[in-house]
């Protein structure tokens, strides 16, 4: 029957999950990668395809921007589709000269301001961790793939374009040295938080694509190479 955002039938969705934020890399994905890819979701333009990799099944749907989007579509997947794992592969901005431009970041901990949590269930901290066996397949796949790996705590904000009052250290940068968050993003908080509560797991890979301590961005054509390394990690983790 599918649910309200999602038209796939029960058994069309994989055990495993691959969310980007944008729908059409998932079209990407689906086409450059996956064998025998079907389109089995595109209730509002989120498409969902599921093919094989290697011989596993596999599925790629897009996740839509910010915690509210990928609140629902991995709770949904969860809880209404029998999915165990999610690994979300997206893009982030670097807060430290740690993570660099094109840099595959592993997320060990997402740290958020957000209400997201403690709306959805009460839940009071502000420090949500992935799944670390899901991480450590991670890991494996980077290393047979001899893609290095820079790890550590991002932070999920609800806020893109943010003021700031011109105080020093910004508030960026407090975070970088307070919290130890190492870039920023805006969804893996809400998606730790939903496989936590429905005991599933989680993970995110970020490809470092602005910074906020140098001057350099990614073109289109850079973002498309750097993204493929992140992409090769995830479809390759054994999980």
């Amino acid at each position: 029957m599918g649910t309200p955002h999602n038209h796939a039938e029960k058994g069309q969705i994989a055990k495993t999950v691959l969310m980007p934020g944008d729908p059409l890399r998932a079209k990407f994905i689906a086409e450059t990668f996956l064998e025998q890819a079907e389109l089995v979701n595109d209730v509002r333009g989120m498409y969902a395809y599921t093919g094989t990799y290697h011989g596993r099944p596999l599925t790629v749907m897009g996740s839509g921007m910010g915690m509210p989007s990928i609140g629902i579509y991995s709770y949904e997947l969860y809880s209404q589709y029998g999915v165990e794992n999610i690994i979300r592969i997206g893009s982030a901005g670097s807060y430290t000269e740690k993570a660099k431009l094109f840099d595959v970041v592993l997320v060990t901990a997402a740290y958020s301001e957000s209400s997201y949590a403690r709306t959805q269930n009460g839940f009071s901290g502000d420090t949500i961790p992935p799944s670390e066996k899901l991480n450590d397949a991670l890991r494996a796949s980077a290393e047979k793939l001899g893609i290095p790996l820079t790890e550590g705590t991002v932070h999920s904000s609800d806020v893109f374009y943010r003021e700031t009052d011109g105080s020093r250290p910004a508030y960026w940068e407090r975070l970088r040295d307070e919290k130890g968050c190492l870039a920023v993003e805006m969804e893996s908080f809400a998606l730790f938080h939903n496989a936590r509560v429905l005991h599933k797991n989680a993970s995110c890979l970020l490809t470092i694509s602005d910074s906020f301590v140098s001057p350099e961005i990614t073109t289109p054509e850079q973002r498309q190479t750097s993204f493929t390394n992140m992409m090769k990690i995830a479809l390759n983790a054994e999980c």
